[in-house]
């Protein structure tokens, strides 16, 4: 009997992959692929936007400084059921993201600063060469809030007497006014 230990993901991973050219056109089309798997999917909110800018800016960066002629960029999405990955590989591994400074009025030069607001982790991998990949993670489990903090959702930023059940206190209407939205 053939008793060997098989191997077991704990988790489902859902996987998103394709090559498109390094243009400006390959940006935009990864940013629209990418954004319409992700809506198949059952993601909480705010995920799938900043999701969008992150495979925007990234594909983005791929476009403008990964670009050889005659190598394509991959894009890889990576849903487990606590993290989603973004990976942007290019051919350009000698080509590292670094911050450049950048004056108050340039137009450019700000994409990894957008990056590190987004992401809850991102970073580079070397290899084989002569690819990098840079991905950025976003964390997909709630994050719990405290019982009685105000948030943007959910029964928290509800008043306590709407939380609690009770009808709130309403001004009387208005009466109305003459000739106000009348067809006489």
């Amino acid at each position: 009997m053939n008793k060997e230990k098989s191997t077991q993901l704990d988790t489902p991973t859902r996987h998103f992959s394709v090559l498109l050219s390094p243009t400006p056109r390959g940006a935009r089309l990864a940013r629209l692929l990418g954004v319409e798997w992700l809506r198949t999917w059952d993601l909480p909110y705010g995920v799938i936007g900043a999701a969008e800018q992150l495979v925007a800016e990234l594909a983005a960066n791929a476009a403008t400084h990964g670009r050889l002629p005659g190598r394509d960029f991959r894009l890889a999405l990576l849903a487990r059921s606590e993290t989603l990955r973004i990976e942007v590989t290019d051919t350009r591994g000698d080509d590292l993201p670094r911050h450049r400074p950048t004056s108050p009025d340039a137009e450019a030069g700000r994409g990894l600063l957008v990056v590190e607001a987004l992401a809850d982790r991102w970073g580079v991998e070397l290899g084989p060469v002569p690819r990098k990949t840079v991905w950025a993670e976003l964390d997909l489990a709630p994050h719990s809030p405290e019982p009685d903090a105000v948030c943007s959702g959910g029964s928290g930023a509800l008043p306590k007497e709407l939380r609690e059940g009770k009808k709130p206190h309403q001004a009387p209407p208005l009466p109305p006014t003459a000739g106000a939205h009348s067809r006489e």
